[in-house]
């Protein structure tokens, strides 16, 4: 009995690897506006759903860091759904206090921009399979905007 259960979930296994599933990535991370308190960033992710339904998005968990610290991290709760056959843009507002680009006077101060790695967890759900976690990751550099 137990190799007939072993066989079975053998097979399952073998076919759910095989199932296609939403690929997603960052496709970019910019300058968005400077307020009182703080400056913000618009991360956008471009997410491929193979599937002829739309999928509710559960949540997206971001963390921003710059010369191995963190700048800022959150979540966006329900933030709505992938449109079926198609490719979503998504957009990651990210506010980063003024105070914390105070700690990062090094790396700003030699080019005038921040060196950062973004990580991002894209939560959708997956009939069937239930939560499904896409994790994302981006390098890069954000020029800071200029008074001249």
């Amino acid at each position: 009995m137990s190799e007939l259960l072993e066989k079975a979930k053998n097979y399952v296994a073998e076919k759910v690897g095989h199932v296609k599933k939403p690929e997603a990535e960052v496709t970019d991370v910019d300058f968005k506006t400077v307020s009182f308190g703080s400056v913000e960033y618009l991360a956008k992710i471009s997410v491929t759903n193979p599937y002829g339904v739309d999928l509710p998005i559960c949540d997206i968990t971001y963390n921003l860091k710059s010369v191995g610290r963190e700048i800022v991290s959150g979540t966006v709760p329900d933030p709505g759904s992938i449109e079926g056959k198609d490719i979503t843009v998504l957009e990651v507002l990210l506010k980063v206090p003024h105070n914390i680009l105070l700690t990062l006077a090094k790396d700003i101060g030699a080019d005038w921009d921040i060196d950062y790695e973004l990580d991002i967890g894209l939560t959708i759900d997956l009939p069937v399979f239930g939560n499904f976690t896409i994790p994302l990751n981006k390098k890069g550099a954000i020029k800071l905007p200029s008074l001249f």
